[in-house]
């Protein structure tokens, strides 16, 4: 019989209070000190960047001769690591029991830290096999997030930080990062938009269908007037919204500021290797 480990005690925990999630996440607006010790506890040093699902998008990015979707961002990532640990199952939605998306694409992990993964949370992966995981999650209509994350390391009880990676793929009903709009502006901003990420609504080929509505995991789609409206500043650019309307009446379209801020970036998050 295995013995219970930390990881063990933490997955039991983390099920048993997910969907009081967005109440904690509130309190972070209500109690300066609260907020403090959350971020303290669970965000510090957060750095963490929202690549869109690419099924659905208008255009490659052309740079330097060269063609690219965001999602082969995460790829080239994938490319440079040498320790990769694939997660067994996706711990938001199997504490979700989703039944829309599914609950065997867990997370991705990156870097030297992975090597403390307890092997009941994840097995080991070669790049083939991590590239493969990412298309199947496109394929599952995913979005991915890609960034240092405190949390990972706290309910793994793995350290340091600063050489663990991961890469989350998201749905809308079940991602942990639902509590977005909850949380104090000074946690939640640590969740980045790609810069140069362009959600377009379409007025026109809109048929106010309304499933839009319910796959923004940031809240940035409402319905006011009889339209559907977008709020940009809400709007993390994850393109779960394109994937869901049949009508192309909304689209996400990438500028040069994506192929800059993705250049500057990958630096930054590629320095685990280093560690």
């Amino acid at each position: 019989m295995r013995k219970i480990s930390f990881a063990d005690v933490s997955i039991f925990v983390l099920k048993y209070i997910f969907n009081w999630r967005f109440w904690i996440a509130e309190i972070t607006k209500k109690s300066n000190t609260y907020k403090k010790i959350v971020d303290k506890m669970l965000f510090e040093e957060d750095e963490i960047l929202v690549v869109p699902n690419t099924i659905k998008v208008n255009k490659k990015i052309e740079s330097e001769g060269s063609e690219f979707l965001p999602t082969d961002v995460i790829k080239e990532v994938i490319k440079r690591s040498e320790d990769i640990v694939i997660m067994n199952s996706c711990l938001c939605r199997s504490s979700n029991n989703c039944e829309d998306y599914p609950q065997d694409i867990g997370c991705i992990f990156l870097g030297p830290t992975t090597r403390k993964i307890p092997k009941n949370i994840g097995k080991k992966a070669t790049v083939e096999e991590a590239l493969a995981h990412v298309d199947m999650a496109d394929e599952a209509g995913l979005s991915h997030i890609i960034g240092r994350n405190k949390i990972d390391t706290v309910w793994m009880n793995v350290r340091p930080g600063k050489g663990l990676l991961t890469i989350c793929h998201c749905c809308p009903c079940c991602c942990l990062w639902k509590v977005y709009p909850n949380l104090d502006t000074d946690i939640s901003d640590k969740l980045e938009k790609l810069e140069g990420v362009e959600v377009k609504l379409h007025e026109d080929n809109c048929r106010l269908c309304k499933k839009c509505l319910d796959k923004c995991m940031f809240k940035a789609i409402g319905f006011k007037d009889n339209k559907i409206t977008i709020n940009h500043d809400i709007c993390r650019g994850c393109g779960l919204c394109v994937n869901t309307c049949k009508f192309d009446a909304i689209t996400i379209d990438y500028t040069q500021k994506t192929i800059d801020n993705v250049v500057n970036r990958m630096d930054n998050l590629i320095e685990i290797k280093e560690l």
